[in-house]
């Protein structure tokens, strides 16, 4: 099938839904099983075999996880559909949300453990927050011994929406064999990997159907007062009408269907396809939903850019209206391809409509986030997702130093690739910055296996500073004699601590022409040199200077001369100021679920940190915001310790705040590195 063809009954492009949900929840098997049972693969593959459709990079492959949007095409009862596996890790995050923006629908995976519940929080909160339609899909759900009304009162505390049950499981010991749908009634027994077979009801689930069913309906009655009123008079609404009314309700993100099955064993995937099919909104109701005016002419979203070593630059555009061709210009700027993905293809397209998602080639101009229009014209979209404040860094090197341009390209464009990179220059490094551990060593691996740099990590130098605690009266004489003219300089000064976060100022109170204006300059100039590394080895900070007095030569006094003398004024006078170590101290802010706060409280303890205040998170039920300070010589892998001890949902924002005095062991430590790295 080309795109465009094929486009059903109601006369409309593809669909697109995006698989989402916590890493190990099983997306990616989801979506070959989905693929399977529409035709449009022969056989099901596998993670740990390493054959599936997504999770095609070698990356992914290597981890045995999603590490960015893999795409397929198929078509499902005659209707073309593009499905979207999205990372499950949170430091990819960046990449899901950016897909979710597009799409027309989610299909939140989760695990059948309430105890892990909690890790669905904050995508059904961005869900909720943007009003995309979704689903939830309860995987692995083939053996458990919990009840499902457990489950999902557990799902419910983080859901802001309403779960609506479509279905309830037929148990047989500790083992779920089939379901009841609640809207038909009917009830059916799975086979793996095969359509399951339509039995009689049986009498032992009636009890529980008849219940689940009551509550189904009472739900979507908030919504549909003639629904209401037919519960009220005990009237039993007629089946097309539940069911376009929870069309309705899931179209305005006023429900979330709940659905349940195995996608390993092929369970419930069918009936999950059925509900898409029929249900899930198509590309003009999301276009209206994003405030995207698709009035014919040819309007598309790009959300996702790639950098390819062999058609260039490829941006994944949606489609909202018009048609393109491949040979078609925008802006006057001819396209460098029109092409569809489908996991590590990439195949070539003669023309795409409204509703594909395509990528197309080397729109050099167009940025991840943008609306680009026929006349070449592009704005942004207004509610995209900002990318999260990095929360880790590497700093890097290239194996080979030849290579130092090229690793400056090759950064640029993973940059573009990913908004949640951030390249930076600090300490004298180049740092990458990211969302965690497992993002910057993807993008490292990118570096070699995409771009053939290799490149030596590690750890960012913390920004310390040093001041000193009192002042001094400091002479500084330079002088030297050569053939022809010489060099003299001779300046007094006096060097002053300043309150902390005042930096450096310099005073001019030179009378009667000691030395001339045009040399005053070139010592403030050799002073600021030289506060770049103070006696302990770092900055020098928070300092005045006054220049009082001095003498000059007529013949031998120069600019460099002056500029000499100031730097000489400084290496001999700080020592003498009593110097001090400072380290920077950010304030960081954690957000996490409550049941963890405590486990936060010891993370900031075992780095130095101070408490600064405890409250409940703003539009977060159940969360906690806690404020401290920390030093950022203890903020390098704190990011991946809060991850491990919160089930991967907790966060932490920081800014850099003040500048503390350090002593003791640990700063005569700090100063002995410093002077070990500056001989070397």
């Amino acid at each position: 099938m080309t795109a465009g063809q094929d486009t059903g009954t109601r006369g409309s492009g593809p669909r697109v839904a995006a698989i989402v949900g916590p890493y190990t929840a099983g997306k990616t098997t989801l979506l070959e099983t989905l693929l399977f049972v529409a035709g449009a693969i022969p056989r099901k593959g596998s993670v740990t075999a390493g054959n599936t459709v997504g999770d095609a990079a070698p990356e992914a492959r290597s981890r045995q996880m999603t590490v960015e949007p893999n795409l397929a095409h198929c078509s499902f009862l005659n209707e073309p559909w593009i499905i979207v596996d999205c990372p499950g890790s949170v430091e990819l995050a960046q990449e899901t949300w950016s897909t979710l923006m597009i799409a027309d629908i989610a299909v939140v995976v989760a695990e059948p453990d309430p105890a892990r519940a909690v890790t669905l929080a904050p995508l059904l909160k961005f869900l909720d927050a943007r009003r995309i339609p979704h689903v939830l899909f309860v995987n692995k759900l083939d053996k458990i011994s919990i009840r499902m009304r457990d489950l999902l009162a557990a799902l419910q505390q983080v859901s802001a929406r309403p779960l609506v049950l479509r279905e309830v499981p037929i148990r047989e010991g500790e083992s779920i064999t089939g379901y009841v749908d609640l809207v038909s009634e009917r009830a059916y027994r799975y086979r793996d990997n095969e359509p399951s077979d339509l039995i009689e009801m049986p009498d032992t689930i009636k009890p529980r159907e008849s219940e689940a069913r009551q509550e189904m309906l009472e739900k979507i009655a908030d919504f549909d007062d003639a629904l209401l009123e037919q519960l009220l008079e005990d009237r039993v609404p007629a089946s097309q009408d539940i069911y376009a009314q929870l069309r309705k309700d899931l179209c305005s993100d006023l429900i979330v269907p709940v659905f349940f099955g195995s996608a390993e064993h092929g369970n419930g995937v069918l009936r999950l396809w059925k509900a898409l099919r029929h249900e899930a909104p198509h590309h003009r109701e999301t276009a209206e939903r994003l405030g995207i005016k698709a009035d014919g002419g040819l309007c598309g979203t790009v959300f996702k850019t790639l950098h390819q070593a062999h058609s260039g630059k490829l941006s994944l555009t949606r489609l909202w209206s018009g048609e393109i061709a491949e040979n078609a210009a925008l802006g006057g700027k001819r396209l460098g391809g029109l092409y569809r993905l489908m996991g590590a293809q990439t195949e070539k397209l003669a023309q795409a409509v409204a509703g594909d998602l395509v990528a197309l080639g080397r729109l050099d101009e167009a940025a991840t986030g943008q609306v680009i229009l026929a006349d070449g014209t592009a704005s942004a979209i207004a509610d995209w997702p900002e990318p999260a404040q990095p929360v880790h860094a590497l700093a890097l090197l290239p194996t080979d130093r030849k290579d130092e341009v090229k690793l400056t390209a090759a950064l640029a464009k993973l940059c573009d690739e990913d908004p949640g990179l951030r390249l930076e220059q600090g300490g004298g490094q180049l740092l990458l910055k990211g969302q965690g551990e497992i993002h910057l060593k993807l993008a490292i691996d990118k570096l070699q296996q995409r771009f053939n740099v290799a490149v030596h990590t590690e750890a960012p130098l913390t920004a310390y500073k040093e001041t000193i605690r009192h002042g001094v009266h400091q002479h500084a004489r330079f002088k030297r004699q050569s053939g022809g003219h010489g060099q003299f300089a001779d300046i007094k000064v006096e060097i002053a601590p300043q309150p902390r976060g005042a930096g450096y100022s310099f005073v001019n109170r030179i009378v009667g022409g000691a030395i001339p204006k045009n040399f005053i300059p070139a010592v403030d100039e050799g002073i600021q040199e030289s506060l770049q590394r103070g006696p302990l080895g770092f900055p020098v900070v928070d300092v005045m200077v006054t220049l009082v007095d001095g003498q000059f030569h007529s013949v031998d006094s120069s600019d460099q001369a002056f500029r000499t003398a100031g730097g000489i004024a400084m290496s001999e006078g700080l020592p003498k100021c009593a110097p001090v170590l400072l380290e920077p101290i950010q304030a960081v802010s954690f957000a996490v679920p409550n049941d963890y706060t405590a486990k936060v409280h010891a993370i900031i303890s075992s780095r130095r940190g101070q408490i600064l205040g405890i409250a409940a998170r703003d539009g977060w039920p159940g969360w906690d915001s806690i404020d401290c300070y920390l030093p950022e010589a203890e903020m390098h892998d704190l990011a991946v310790e809060l991850r491990s001890m919160t089930l991967g949902v907790g966060s932490f924002v920081a800014r850099f705040d003040h500048l503390q005095e350090l002593s003791g062991k640990l700063a005569e430590r700090v100063v002995e590195d410093r002077r070990r790295a500056l001989a070397a």
